[in-house]
């Protein structure tokens, strides 16, 4: 009797501290971008993180737009993209606790061996573009809110070139992730914006290179959010942020830069600044 009493306020307590009994499920569900998933980085850290807590982590992988949208409808405990005023403002809006950076990479613009306008060896996103559309040379947009289809808008605008006006001519969006819209973009032989992890790891690359790399401009910062408890409570606060607290620490920033493919570092932590 007393060993069952004792038990109930164990179970109890850790109730309370929103910790995991053997009643509850050990999984989070983390809301994140397409470029996390198809660069195969999740599936290299994710048994990591569960291997040494025991917690499974569950992927919803979208455009950065939408999994913003799906967190702060509360489904989902864990907050991963890459676009930094929206996640600013996630936080601001009191959907998230703290936003915490992760790691970064870059964006590229690949396209076909004819090189239409002649952008080939570029480090000037923006002077890029500019000849792109002087060209008025098919360049294929994902066209679907997410991370590097705000980052390509931002080099556009700057451009000064309202792509609204040519869509459907000479720009196309995909409305899809970034797999499809390098398919379908050298399908019809156009120019492409990249995050750079999923170029490495396409698998259909064809004739296609590199055209347009090394701007700064082209930085692709990489953050994560608890998504607050307390407006949606169904969120697994300590689940969540056991997860936070390991992508951010040593051992999990060793395991984000230990991926590779082909030789390649797909991407760079920086946590600690």
């Amino acid at each position: 009797m007393i060993r069952r009493r004792l038990f109930g306020l164990a179970a109890a307590a850790f109730v309370a501290l929103g910790l995991p009994t053997a009643a509850q499920d050990t999984f989070i569900v983390v809301q994140s971008t397409t470029s996390t998933q198809n660069s195969g980085l999740f599936d290299y850290i994710l048994p990591i993180f569960t291997e040494k807590t025991g917690i499974e982590v569950r992927v919803v992988s979208v455009g950065t737009g939408q999994a913003i949208k799906n967190a702060a409808n509360g489904d989902g405990d864990v907050l991963f993209v890459h676009s930094r005023a929206d996640e600013d403002k996630f936080v601001a809006d009191g959907e998230g606790i703290e936003r915490f950076d992760v790691m970064y990479n870059d964006f590229v613009i690949v396209g076909p061996p004819a090189d239409p306008a002649g952008i080939a060896g570029s480090t000037d996103a923006v002077a890029a573009l500019s000849r792109i559309a002087e060209a008025r040379s098919t360049f294929a947009s994902r066209g679907d809110d997410s991370g590097t289809h705000k980052a390509e808008l931002a080099l556009w605008a700057e451009a000064g070139i309202d792509v609204s006006e040519a869509s459907g001519n000479w720009y196309r969006e995909t409305g899809a992730g970034m797999g499809t819209t390098l398919n379908t973009g050298r399908g019809m032989g156009a120019y492409i914006m990249s995050d750079r992890a999923t170029w490495i790891s396409f698998g259909n690359k064809g004739d296609y290179s590199v055209m347009v790399e090394g701007d700064p401009k082209m930085f692709n910062q990489y953050g994560v959010i608890l998504v607050n408890p307390v407006k949606h409570p169904n969120v697994k606060r300590v689940l969540g942020q056991m997860f936070v607290d390991w992508l951010i620490s040593p051992d999990g920033q060793s395991a984000i830069a230990s991926y590779q493919v082909d030789g390649q570092q797909l991407f760079f932590p920086n946590a600690g600044g």
